[in-house]
């Protein structure tokens, strides 16, 4: 099938939500190898912010409408903004959301195939039959096409981010910490207290704890410390701050424990083992999609949504 413009739609705003896409976004461009692939957002496109050192270009599609999607009113002018912005209409659109308003919207937009899950592809320009929410299983029966599923590789990282990791960590034998949520709209953090507990754990082990945390928390770092002598900041240590580094240093850890955050997608594109938890949020939704990742989610572990549920045992029994 001849496709040469593809726009992709994404309607969360966080990192870990554009990281989930990387599979999607490779495969894609690997099958359609000569095509243009637009990025349009209800926020930032990231791709082109704090991810590119990825390296995975997405054009935006900005359309001058804050918050794409989630504004009945953008129905009556997204039409007439797209066709100032883009030449032609797009071979296909591919709707990553499920929400009808969104969908209706953005269908709109001047298109050729639409493809969207919503309403089980109600609005999509041909129907599928499929059960599945792997988006490229489902634009293979699409399309009419196999699209080979591939995952992202820490060897395609700029060889400086590779190069930093191994200075930072040289050694073997870490195991990383994943703590801090960054949208504090639900309460996902597991107590630090258990967190420097589980670190002491794996520190009589004879491994490394290696902490992930943002330069500014300086308290926390601190009380880390105080509570764990054995524990290293490789990013303190760092004049790179970025999402790219920490892929790269994941791929020095043993494993990663983390709870449901950004940095859990970062150390997950690094196809390490992996350690999980959730609380509130949707562990078959959000957790990372590789065979090494084990989850412990507190809702099927314990009937509650309090993540602080999950015992410091539980998630050592599984290290």
């Amino acid at each position: 099938m001849k496709i040469e413009k593809i726009l992709i739609y994404n309607s969360g705003g966080g990192l870990g939500d554009s990281i989930q896409l990387f599979p999607l976004i490779i495969s894609l461009k690997s099958h359609f190898k000569k095509a243009e692939f637009f990025y349009l957002g209800a926020h930032a496109n990231h791709f082109s912010g704090k991810l590119k050192e990825y390296k995975i270009e997405l054009k935006t599609l900005d359309l001058d409408l804050k918050y794409f999607g989630f504004r009945w009113w953008h129905f009556l002018f997204v039409k007439n903004k797209a066709l100032k912005k883009i030449n032609s209409k797009f071979d296909l659109i591919i709707d990553l959301q499920t929400k009808i308003r969104n969908s209706l919207i953005l269908k709109r937009i001047p298109h050729r195939l639409f493809y969207s899950r919503t309403l089980n592809g109600l609005f999509s320009s041909k129907k599928i039959k499929s059960n599945s929410s792997n988006h490229i299983e489902n634009l293979s029966l699409f399309i009419e096409e196999d699209v080979l599923e591939l995952d992202f590789k820490v060897k395609k990282l700029p060889k400086e981010f590779l190069n930093e990791a191994k200075r930072l960590l040289p050694n073997s034998n870490y195991v990383g910490f994943s703590i801090t949520q960054g949208n504090e709209y639900r309460k996902k953090s597991w107590s630090i207290f258990r967190f420097t507990a589980l670190a002491n754990k794996v520190t009589s082990k004879n491994k490394i704890p290696v902490f992930f945390i943002e330069k500014d928390k300086i308290d926390l770092i601190e009380k880390i410390k105080s509570q764990v002598p054995s524990a290293i900041f490789p990013e303190m240590n760092s004049k790179f701050s970025c999402p790219a580094l920490v892929t790269a240093l994941a791929s020095r850890l043993n494993m990663a424990v983390s709870i449901d955050n950004g940095i859990m997608h970062m150390l997950a594109l690094a196809n390490i083992p992996m350690v999980v938890l959730f609380g509130p949020t949707n562990s078959e939704k959000f957790a990372p999609k590789n065979k090494f990742t084990k989850i412990l989610d507190s809702k099927k572990l314990h009937k509650t949504n309090d993540i602080n549920s999950i015992e410091v045992d539980e998630v050592f029994s599984l290290i």
